[in-house]
């Protein structure tokens, strides 16, 4: 399904293209106490009778405008009255599942789900716009649902208006981590432009970050934690009291900072682990040991300032974002706790900043702005 753009946030990647006048004005290190909810984005209501589904993907482009991923059959069928024949009620329709908003909140295009060529995820995961303004989208379902809805083995890749492109992998469930063909919950993936590779973060259902050709999807490389070959060993439930893990839980994102080092998220492992490109480990954050539930590193985003010299680090198992010193992992502040009213955070998914350092987080079915006053 596409719908036409309307009528009319900025790291074109995290990693590199930031606007210099941006980076040169933004401090190196915010106070939180700066951040404040902004009820004025989105703009609501959506057009169209839109209701959103759980977003599981968000991206912040090169013209700050944010990018949705969300899940269609996560819209209730009590807010689908619109759709029926004839119509159950005035509202609603389900959204299509990528979005594209302004800078202010207005809705500029919508399009996405299944079509020819291409098999779209069963659940949505993970969105990123790379430097050509392509579009990449992935999914986190690992095993067929109770809808025989297939398990998510693929990413896919799109142009700025929803026009496909290519797709790595297929539906259907793991090969096993050490399979080159096959993905499994792929939840995040970034393309460095100066290799032209996407590195995806392989996930849900293996346990990896694996690298393909942004171009032809032919696979270059791969590894799990420590940079050693990926495994898919029993390792049990996570414990707090244990040695570090040899093997990612759940691999939920990868970012690559201008320096060229490579970001793993390693979500219930409470932990950030750092790489070269080819894989080589770097060193570890872990941060609030003793979380359990849904883990302390959902997302990281750089901070663009020059030297990036943060990291805005979404924390889902303690309903906080924190910002982190890129260099030495330390904490510096945080902002956040549990809700359901405006200004707080629920099921907090992802979190991305744009050029003005302000903060986008998606949850179930809505995504809140935190808007950065630095005066």
């Amino acid at each position: 399904m596409h719908t036409p753009g309307f009528a009319a946030l900025a790291l074109i990647s995290c990693l590199a293209m930031l606007p210099a006048q941006a980076a040169d004005t933004l401090p190196a290190a915010p106070d939180a106490a700066r951040y404040k909810f902004d009820a004025t984005w989105p703009k609501l209501p959506l057009p169209n009778k839109w209701a959103m589904g759980g977003v599981g993907g968000i991206f912040a482009d090169s013209r700050d405008h944010v990018w949705v991923h969300a899940a269609t059959r996560d819209v209730p069928n009590y807010a689908r009255g619109a759709e029926q024949s004839p119509p159950a009620g005035d509202c609603c329709v389900a959204a299509p599942p990528v979005i594209e908003f302004d800078a202010d909140g207005n809705v500029v295009q919508g399009w996405g789900g299944p079509g020819n060529g291409y098999q779209w995820p069963s659940y949505a995961h993970g969105l990123y716009v790379d430097h050509k303004g392509n579009v990449w989208i992935g999914g986190s379902q690992t095993r067929e649902g109770q809808d025989k809805s297939p398990a998510d083995g693929q990413v896919l890749k799109f142009t700025h208006d929803g026009k496909f492109l290519m797709q790595i992998g297929s539906a259907g469930p793991s090969k096993g981590s050490l399979d080159t063909t096959q993905l499994s919950g792929p939840s995040n993936m970034v393309v460095d432009p100066e290799a032209n590779e996407v590195y995806i973060s392989d996930g849900y259902g293996n346990h990896r970050v694996i690298v393909f050709d942004a171009d032809t999807g032919k696979f270059k490389r791969q590894w799990g934690a420590y940079g050693k070959a990926p495994t898919d060993n029993d390792i049990g439930r996570y414990d707090p009291a244990a040695p570090p893990a040899q093997q990612f839980r759940i691999v939920h994102c990868v970012r690559i900072a201008k320096d060229g080092l490579v970001y793993v998220c390693d979500r219930l492992n409470n932990r950030v682990q750092v790489f070269k490109k080819d894989g080589t480990f770097v060193k570890e954050y872990i941060y609030r040991k003793e979380t359990r539930g849904s883990g302390a590193v959902g997302t990281i985003e750089f901070w663009p300032d020059a030297k990036q010299s943060l990291m805005v680090m979404n924390d889902p198992g303690n309903f906080r974002i924190h910002f982190v010193r890129r260099d030495d992992g330390q904490v510096l502040s945080s902002f956040g706790h549990y809700g359901t009213y405006g200004g707080e955070l629920d099921r907090n998914h992802e979190a991305v900043v744009d050029s003005k350092g302000n903060i986008y987080v998606s949850e179930d079915r809505r995504v809140q702005k935190f808007k950065y006053t630095p005066n």
